[in-house]
């Protein structure tokens, strides 16, 4: 049967009522045409070819589309894949292995992407990794221009490009962003599978990008972490108590950030778990059992190298962490935006929030003292300087070098920290309450009982 074959003609095709295949060739188009299958009620229609293809004189009739799946080639669609094979075995060549070619291409094409690589590098090497999470991050943020483009393609000027935008603002970033680059095209070249075999990073130098790298001595003065005080005190949970608590332990960004509940000492969890409407009393609980255990996992360390860190829990600390959500059917994590199932980003976007609101502070603070507040400003800083800022007040309140390292987890050098396995956990304890009793006095001045902004409060009070 021969017609011309239109929509309205394909639809109304019926199943032959013995339920034989149906064809019916196309008038316009040559060993073009519709199968059609199935019952009345449930008709199957598929556009075929009838040809000889090369290598073979016995005419084949091949299935090249669907009229009535949900992802149907139209009719248009149908006739001009039927003239392409056409064309294809007149030239002698199967047009099933050129399209089966094709399909093979793209989907090595798909493969070397620089978003399926990446994805590859994150899934093999991050998951283990103390900063993997923030390491994923900053790749899908800073290489996302990078996602559908073949990973041969890319170049040590689109490398740079990024980079040096970076360096602009945060060169400590950028030299994060270039080292991010380093790795995931190295991975990719040990592959072997990727079809990569040169770096486009492999040359690139930071210090030819972003200059030498300066050691930070970035060091808040008193009125700084009064204004950071009060600034965390009213930054709403998530973000708030972790910037308390960085400034309380000393600890790193994400050592806090992405704490879990389960290493707390259990009774101190159930303690909190169990609270009523009255504070807890901590001062009837064994010192002792008053710990937080940041698991090796989560520390800073080379080659395999790092150690736990145990954290004396003041009464600070444990004011802060009473003050925190119990997600009853959540996760684990204590900063979380999705009950505690993951742990909370702390991104740019809220450090900034943080800065504006110190400045805010530090321009109240200079009005009050009847200064010119325009001429205030914030010198940039880092989270991590708060480890120095921490740092410094134990050396000011004349602790032990040995404790002051073993506050802040660093490993000590040499035959010592071989030998010397003693964990201080006294001694850091009494160091901690002696640094927390030295913020309390920093950011409680007096005598205006109006300006007292508590250590244990998250509602300060605005300065006039």
């Amino acid at each position: 049967m021969r017609k011309r074959l239109t929509d309205r003609t394909i639809k109304a095709l019926k199943p032959a009522s013995n339920a034989a295949p149906m064809d019916v060739m196309d008038s316009i188009t040559p060993s073009f045409g519709v199968r059609v299958m199935g019952t009345p009620q449930h008709p199957v229609r598929t556009f075929i070819l009838r040809t000889r293809f090369p290598g073979n004189n016995n005419p084949v009739r091949v299935r090249i589309g669907s009229y009535d799946e949900t992802d149907r080639m139209s009719l248009e669609g149908a006739r001009e894949k039927a003239r392409d094979w056409l064309a294809l075995i007149r030239k002698g060549r199967d047009p099933r292995i050129e399209e089966a070619r094709r399909r093979e291409a793209e989907l090595r094409k798909h493969a070397t992407i620089f978003g399926a690589v990446a994805e590859d590098f994150i899934r093999d090497k991050l998951p283990s990794e103390r900063r993997g999470a923030d390491v994923e991050r900053e790749i899908r943020k800073e290489f996302k221009g990078w996602w559908d483009r073949p990973i041969a393609d890319i170049t040590d000027e689109d490398i740079i490009r990024i980079v040096r935008a970076k360096a602009k603002t945060a060169p400590a970033s950028a030299r994060n962003i270039l080292g991010h680059a380093k790795r995931v095209f190295q991975w990719a070249i040990d592959q072997r599978t990727y079809g990569l075999r040169v770096s486009p990073a492999s040359d690139i130098k930071p210090t030819s990008i972003v200059g030498e790298k300066v050691a930070r001595d970035r060091l808040l003065d008193d009125d700084e972490v009064f204004a950071f005080w009060r600034a965390a005190s009213r930054i709403p949970y998530p973000a708030g108590p972790v910037f308390q608590l960085l400034l309380l332990t000393g600890l790193r960004l994400g050592e806090v950030s992405d704490a879990g509940w389960s290493e707390f000492n259990p009774i101190v969890v159930r303690a909190i778990r169990q609270r009523g409407e009255q504070p807890i009393d901590w001062a009837r609980f064994d010192q002792q059992q008053l710990t937080w255990t940041v698991p090796a996992s989560r520390m800073k360390g080379k080659n395999g190298k790092a150690r736990a860190h145990v954290v004396p829990l003041t009464f600070d600390m444990l004011q802060i962490l009473e003050s925190l959500p119990i997600f009853v059917s959540g996760g684990d994590f204590l900063f979380s935006r999705n009950a505690g199932r993951t742990p909370a980003v702390m991104s740019t976007e809220i450090k900034d929030d943080l800065d504006r609101r110190m400045l805010r502070t530090l321009r109240a603070m200079a009005r009050k003292r009847g200064d010119d507040p325009a001429t205030v400003e914030l010198k940039p800083f880092v989270t991590h300087d708060l480890r120095r800022v921490v740092r410094s007040g134990l050396s000011r309140l004349k602790i032990a070098e040995e404790i002051r390292e073993a506050v802040l987890a660093h490993a000590r050098p040499g035959i010592k920290g071989v030998y010397d396995q003693h964990d201080y956990l006294d001694e850091k304890r009494d160091a901690l309450q002696l640094w927390g009793a030295r913020l309390r006095g920093i950011v409680e001045p007096a005598p205006a009982a109006s300006n007292v902004i508590s250590l244990r409060s998250s509602n300060a009070e605005a300065l006039a």
